[in-house]
């Protein structure tokens, strides 16, 4: 796994990470080579203007058509694109958000949809997304597979930088993703916060009361 700076995708741009993971063809995963990125103070970084939720259309766990925009209407918002295969960033963030909703009041977990979007189509199926996540703690959490070009169309505008899974010469397939957690309000269903990989469960938790009633955390 590989971290860098994702560039311009976003005005705060600096804060905000891509991750290039690597691992065999049956998922086995390179260690880290390098993380230049750096924690920052408070975990929400707030965006000046908020950002439309992607009108996405995918298949769920159950392989079920899952519309986005429809099922997650009124209710506050984590999106992540990760894959399955990804050999420690992704399971890291998933179980940590996981974690999280699960510190919350019931009434309040009902409200939060957290949704994993795979950026592996080919290889996670909806079978095995159902018990990648639920292994991470995240027996809610919706996953969602389906034709890779709209999934990297849907997380374009919000910043997030999707390429196509590449097999190297030595057989071994490196999937490039952004990192960040984007977080949507109930009030009017636009993006609103980021949360980049290096966000901890207890940051979450902390954050979360606020974002479900669709304040600034």
């Amino acid at each position: 796994m590989r971290t860098k700076t994702l560039g311009a995708a976003l005005a705060i741009a600096a804060a905000l990470t891509l991750t290039a993971c690597g691992g065999g063809s049956d998922g086995g995963g390179d260690k880290p080579v390098a993380d230049v990125s750096a924690a920052p103070k408070k975990a929400a970084i707030t965006l000046d203007a908020p950002k439309a939720k992607p009108d996405l259309v995918l298949t769920d766990t159950s392989e079920k058509k899952y519309e986005l925009v429809k099922e997650t209407k009124g209710h506050p918002v984590l999106l992540y694109f990760g894959y399955t295969y990804c050999p420690d960033v992704c399971s890291t963030v998933v179980a940590d958000m996981a974690e999280a909703a699960k510190k919350l009041p019931q009434a309040d977990r009902d409200k939060l949809k957290i949704v994993f979007v795979t950026t592996d189509p080919d290889r996670d199926t909806p079978k095995r997304m159902r018990e990648w996540l639920d292994a991470q703690g995240g027996q809610d959490i919706v996953g969602l597979t389906g034709d890779f070009e709209t999934i990297q169309a849907a997380a374009k505008p919000l910043g997030i930088l999707v390429e196509k899974a590449k097999k190297e010469k030595d057989g071994s397939i490196t999937v490039s993703h952004g990192a960040e957690v984007v977080g949507f309000s109930p009030k009017d269903d636009g993006a609103h916060w980021i949360y980049t990989a290096e966000t901890t469960a207890a940051q979450y938790a902390k954050d979360l009361p606020k974002i479900i009633k669709g304040e600034n955390p």
